[in-house]
């Protein structure tokens, strides 16, 4: 399930190409998730590590997680 969400996050992630060289990258979706990288597959996988501590996060502190299309991460209480 994070890893569909992770994969939907880099589809909808903007790509910037920064005066230096490096790329930067971000999710508008979601709040705070930015990346950097110096080639663009650099960037894109350090977003990809970052969503997905994102993620973890917010579930830890049981907060919501806004859905991406029709990806959701929902999260039960443990019985």
């Amino acid at each position: 399930m994070i890893r569909q969400y992770v994969e939907e996050a880099l589809r909808r992630a903007r790509y910037d190409k920064l005066e230096d060289g490096t790329y930067c990258a971000e999710v508008r979706r979601l709040r705070g998730v930015l990346a950097i990288g110096q080639t663009l597959e650099e960037c894109r996988n350090q977003l990809a590590e970052v969503v997905e501590e994102w993620v973890l996060v917010r579930v830890a502190r049981r907060l919501s997680i806004p859905p991406l299309g029709r990806i959701e991460v929902k999260v039960r209480k443990a019985s």
